[in-house]
């Protein structure tokens, strides 16, 4: 895969780096990448993925802009309001990148859109905050052998972490908890949606070149407040109703 004169000085700083070279920014530049949730969370990892050269951007959201975005959505402004999520950040994914593919769906990720969504990208990310979104995005990953990215923020407080066959997501979170809270009703800081949505990106960048060790089967969580980050290792449940059968 061949780099144009403009590219090659746009990718300047990835293509010195070691881990990363023209080797590895050519997988970004053949890679694809779902993410589902185009708001706090997936604003950042799609401005990052976009700005790192990655070849295609799928994303996924049913939502319109709303002015309560504003806060931490940074992939919006105030002339997006009422346009849905998914068109409004495609158009500015393509003017910061006219070197990648970008594509949007305004619609809701369920089990009779997954297969079609998560087929024939490379990596799945999810930032939504609904848990019946995440099991669905989770089931579909393992379903079709895809790594998912999987990033969750409320107050001062955020996590991500990358699953890949097992454990998966359903390991760590096996019910949708009784008092599932959301950052409409607890509130978020917003520049917490920015450290944890890079991070996302940040993982999928890692898991497209090869580059040092994904947080596969671990999750990073960052107290924003105590200015402290903890990594655990997600164990994986033998009865867990979507791995519980996979190969670790």
């Amino acid at each position: 895969m061949v780099f144009t004169d403009v590219e090659i000085e746009r990718y300047a700083r990835h293509l010195v780096l070691r881990e990363v070279g023209g080797p590895g920014q050519q997988k970004l530049k053949a890679g694809s990448a779902l993410i589902v949730g185009a708001g706090g969370l997936g604003s950042p990892a799609a401005l990052y993925l976009a700005a790192a050269g990655l070849g295609t951007l799928i994303l996924a959201d049913p939502d319109e802009v709303d002015l309560s975005n504003l806060q931490r959505q940074v992939i919006y402004t105030e002339e997006d309001l009422g346009r849905a999520k998914p068109e409004a950040a495609a158009d500015r994914l393509a003017a910061l990148n006219p070197h990648i593919f970008v594509a949007g769906y305004n619609g809701a990720f369920t089990d009779d859109t997954a297969d079609e969504l998560v087929t024939g990208v490379d990596v799945v990310l999810d930032g939504t905050d609904d848990f019946a979104t995440r099991f669905a995005v989770n089931a579909a990953c393992v379903r079709m052998g895809k790594p998912l990215v999987s990033g969750a923020i409320g107050r001062w407080t955020g996590q991500a972490g990358v699953f890949a066959g097992r454990p998966c997501y359903r390991c760590l979170v096996p019910e949708i908890p009784p008092e599932a809270e959301t950052c409409s009703v607890v509130g978020v800081v917003g520049a917490l949606a920015g450290v944890i949505g890079s991070l996302m990106a940040l993982e999928a960048i890692k898991l497209l070149t090869g580059a040092g060790e994904p947080l596969t089967g671990r999750l990073m969580i960052y107290d924003a407040l105590a200015g402290q980050t903890r990594t655990v290792r997600v164990a994986a449940d033998p009865e867990c109703p979507v791995c519980g059968g996979a190969e670790a």
